[in-house]
């Protein structure tokens, strides 16, 4: 299996930067604010043909309290004990600094190797830093520039003793008959489930993912807006792979001034985008607001299957009430997909979180359902015979059949002469019957009409 490398240092010397050159993505925030990344971040890395598990970190901090530097400052010695090999980055323009020392000292005494890294040096830029560093005692420093891909290659030769260790490991492991690769016969793709958790800033949506997975993988604590960057998980339920995606809170648009803010929406809605099945958490002391109905409405733009979970149940005064207003909003503002499961839960007391895996589960089979043609076509003649489409120009609108184009959210293409004067209200009406007769509730159904001949009538 790849070795591990975690990347570590100081806030601002460009760790999430250079997560994002050696995974070829852009999915770690980056901004010049100091302490942007918060949680550890976790992606497949590459230089050339070497391959390792890459860990981004948050920026150490000279804290050992229960305040949010000191629970980062954890996160980050819990991802430094998980590698096989730390990169510890300063920054060669502004030199060396009394907190790169102290946490040189501190890496010293670690059992996992160091290699020292001095970042911004493009263009010959940083060559103080570079000459200072190796006052550290962490030998020869590697110069590069996470930004312009300069020095790379010198990483690339450093890091290669450790990819032989780990292909020495994957050897004797194999023979010992533990290896933990894919056999003849095994699929390679574990086809994870893929599960965005999203809300409102404060709902108890890293809450809810560390109960999951059983550990404090996740940062939380009282402040909100805590979680910046769309953190995935990989997780394990009953057999199956599941990636949950913990997403930074969501506030009203009109209210988001900072850059960094913007940034972390904008990561929440990509998050969204490759999800499958979206969690939206509710705070249970003030559940569905305007920002709640915004974010679902989002959810189900972009074709995703919507659960909802009431969280801070055990912090309801009303929980009678609250129930009823959530029904409401949902036959008010959302009657697009009647019948999106709901239920309640506490993050803090683990109750009904239980209940969370199999309601994803239901609402991802009923996303994926697929109705075969004969079947399609027989529902819409009962339809169109209990409730005829409506008269036009003295032309009553004759629908000559219907197939489903795909699944993920179920699609469906309605054929008909004069497809393009087909009322909206009519279409409602056969989005409706389709959610009601094939059990597909809580999920979008898309319903696009086309003009053209039925394939299928005899001449």
């Amino acid at each position: 299996m790849p070795f591990t490398v975690a990347v570590i240092g100081r806030p601002n010397v460009g760790k999430s930067t250079l997560f994002n050159r050696l995974t070829g993505t852009r999915h770690a925030l980056v901004d010049d604010t100091p302490g942007v990344t918060r949680d550890r971040r976790e992606g497949e890395g590459r230089i050339f043909d070497l391959e390792f598990y890459l860990i981004d970190t948050a920026g150490l901090e000279e804290a050992f309290d229960d305040s949010l530097e000191g629970r980062m400052r954890r996160q980050t010695e819990r991802a430094l004990e998980d590698a096989d090999v730390a990169l510890f980055l300063i920054d060669g323009r502004a030199g060396l600094t009394p907190l790169d020392e102290h946490f040189a000292d501190w890496l010293r005494a670690v059992d996992t190797p160091t290699l020292l890294v001095v970042n911004k040096c493009e263009g010959g830029a940083g060559t103080t830093g570079l000459l200072d560093s190796y006052a550290l005692g962490l030998g020869d420093p590697i110069a590069l520039s996470a930004e312009h891909g300069e020095g790379i290659g010198g990483l690339y030769d450093a890091l290669l003793p450790f990819a032989a260790a780990s292909d020495s490991e994957e050897m004797e492991s194999a023979v010992d008959g533990e290896s933990g690769l894919p056999g003849d016969g095994e699929e390679a793709d574990d086809g994870s489930l893929k599960l965005a958790i999203v809300g409102r800033p404060n709902v108890g949506k890293s809450s809810i993912i560390n109960l999951l997975v059983g550990e404090d993988r996740l940062l939380t604590g009282p402040e909100a807006g805590i979680t910046r960057d769309a953190i995935a998980v990989s997780w394990t339920y009953e057999g199956r792979t599941i990636r949950l995606v913990d997403t930074a809170g969501m506030r009203r648009k009109a209210r988001i001034r900072e850059k960094l803010e913007s940034l972390s929406v904008g990561d929440t809605l990509r998050a969204i985008r490759y999800a499958e099945v979206v969690v939206l958490v509710l705070d249970a002391e003030a559940p569905f607001d305007k920002q709640d109905l915004t974010i679902a409405r989002h959810v189900i733009e972009e074709g995703r299957a919507l659960v909802i979970a009431v969280n801070k149940w055990d912090n309801a005064a009303d929980r009678r009430s609250v129930m009823q207003r959530v029904e409401d909003r949902l036959e008010t503002s959302l009657p697009q997909v009647r019948g999106v499961p709901v239920f309640t839960c506490s993050a803090k007391t683990g109750h009904g979180i239980k209940k969370l895996m199999p309601t994803v589960l239901e609402a991802y089979d009923y996303w994926n359902s697929r109705i075969a043609t004969g079947a399609l076509n027989r529902w819409l003649q009962a339809m169109t015979e209990a409730h005829p489409p409506p008269v036009v120009r003295g032309r009553r609108i004759r629908l000559r059949y219907m197939t489903q184009a795909k699944s993920r959210p179920p699609t469906f293409v309605l054929f008909s002469q004069r497809a393009d004067k087909l009322p909206e209200s009519y279409a409602r009406y056969l989005i409706n019957g389709l959610r009601e007769d094939f059990g597909l509730e809580g999920v979008p159904i898309r319903l696009h009409t086309r003009k053209g001949d039925n394939p299928y009538a005899k001449d």
